[in-house]
């Protein structure tokens, strides 16, 4: 049956719609090329386009710039404005943008685990109000929110979940009271990341991924023919819980200790790195991405090649993770470490501080020595090769992006190891990448999120506006 000339009408405009969207501004002609659509449909579409204020005269192409053929139109960028939360146990981000998705102001900040709930609401709410008014919005039309924690798929609410602070649930109840025009939805931060990555980030050549998230707490996001699985509760990926050897007990329906989280977490990865002689500061909230990092830089240095020099950042993070003004030098000696490489002078002493130049020069504490490095990288993939195994062998992605904070400090040389261990443990092919988008991928899904759904309803002229609903 085809459809009626109102249901075409409707179909070409969100059609020029996203082009406009993913293209930048064009021309009539250019829409007409790219919609395949005759020139009186396109010239309607356009008048009917300017008049509803969904897009305008942003400038003018052509060699003479002159007359109606040469009219650049884009979408008016500020007919809406949006939000984005990054809500995490620590603290929270924000971010506002306009329709298209440029970020127009964005600020974020700390909420201490002993805040009471009434305060910590209040902290996130006015950083909310703080950032909408340097983004020079008047409202906000749509608001996205990655949090931890379980997401009814019926209601799209955030379950209650133990372990995680009550404020994260009453932070979305207070949102939506406080700003009763807008679209408030919530979503679960390891989703939002998946999303982003396959948008903007390492997988997006891939329909079928999988996300494992490895930041504070480990969550994986299962992306199967391009669509996002979340199982019958809302559960799916929530691979902390997995049941894995080398832990002292099991986990339980309250507690994930015992489980994979127990394994990778970020206080697991920085216990890992006490034990291969790679310190962190005591009570330091990003020690694991610290000794990971600082790790990678001792790595690459042993490595030699070009471009794989620590920088300054890298020798000072590997000095904070050590605890000690030097890394890998005895104390009050500057001597090698038992088991380093440096040559010894004849009779078996070490070689003499200085001896070969006299002038004493200032420079940059080193890296943690290789062995220690590679050692601790080795046992962190051997630990991360457990999960990604099981989700494999059950899922068969194809692909699986180490995600968040860590994973992207672990860069391509955690990546590389992880990948080396799935080869030989199980027959199915299996990319293993780093993140390129890191902690930041959960404000960028909830950004693009809160973007499609505005333009889901903008786009779509006469029509009610959709229940917002989790996910993509």
């Amino acid at each position: 049956m085809p459809a009626s000339p109102s249901t075409a009408r409707a179909i070409n405009d969100r059609f020029a719609l996203r082009l406009l969207q993913q293209e930048g501004p064009l021309t009539a002609g250019q829409l007409k090329q790219l919609t395949g659509l005759s020139r009186p449909t396109v010239a309607d579409l356009v008048e009917r386009l300017t008049a509803a204020g969904l897009i305008a005269v942003v400038g003018e192409a052509g060699a003479q710039r002159r007359g109606p053929n040469a009219k650049v139109y884009g979408i008016v960028a500020d007919r809406a404005h949006l939000a984005a939360l990054d809500v995490r146990t620590e603290g929270v981000a924000v971010a506002v943008a306009d329709l298209v998705g440029r970020v127009l102001a964005e600020a974020s900040v700390p909420i201490g685990g002993d805040t009471g709930t009434g305060p910590a609401v209040e902290q996130a709410v006015t950083l909310v109000e703080r950032v909408v008014k340097e983004a020079g919005a008047d409202r906000l039309h749509t608001v996205g929110i990655g949090a931890p924690g379980l997401i009814d798929p019926s209601s799209g609410e955030l379950r209650d979940s133990t372990g995680l602070p009550e404020w994260h649930r009453r932070l979305v109840a207070t949102l939506q009271e406080r700003l009763p025009e807008a679209r408030v939805s919530v979503e679960n931060e390891t989703n939002l990341a998946a999303l982003a990555e396959q948008r903007d980030g390492a997988a997006r050549d891939r329909d079928t991924f999988v996300l494992l998230w490895l930041g504070h707490g480990t969550g994986a996001a299962v992306v199967l023919d391009g669509a996002l699985r979340r199982g019958a509760s809302g559960g799916t990926g929530e691979i902390g819980f997995l049941p894995v050897p080398g832990t002292t007990a099991l986990p339980s329906a309250t507690d994930c200790e015992g489980g994979f989280h127990s394994l990778a977490s970020s206080a697991a990865v920085v216990s890992l790195a006490a034990e291969c002689g790679i310190l962190a500061t005591p009570g330091e909230q990003t020690s694991a991405v610290g000794v990971v990092r600082a790790a990678v830089a001792g790595v690459r240095a042993a490595d030699g090649g070009p471009g794989t020099e620590p920088t300054a950042n890298d020798a000072e993070g590997a000095v904070r993770a050590s605890g000690t003004g030097s890394s890998m030098l005895t104390p009050g000696r500057g001597g090698p470490t038992p088991g380093s490489s440096a040559p010894l002078l004849p009779g078996g002493a070490p070689p003499v501080p200085g001896a070969a130049s006299r002038t004493p020069r200032a420079e940059a504490p080193p890296p943690p020595a290789p062995a220690p490095a590679a050692r601790f990288l080795d046992a962190l993939a051997d630990r991360l090769a457990v999960g990604v195994a099981s989700v494999v062998a059950i899922l068969d992605p194809g692909c699986v992006v180490l995600g968040g904070e860590v994973g992207q400090a672990g860069g391509e040389e955690l990546a590389s190891r992880v990948r080396d261990r799935i080869a030989r443990m199980t027959p199915l092919p299996t990319e293993v990448r780093a993140t390129t988008l890191g902690g930041g991928a959960v404000l960028r899904g909830a950004l693009l999120t809160a973007r499609d759904r505005a333009q889901e309803e903008l786009f779509t002229p006469g029509e009610p506006p959709p229940r917002p609903s989790p996910g993509w």
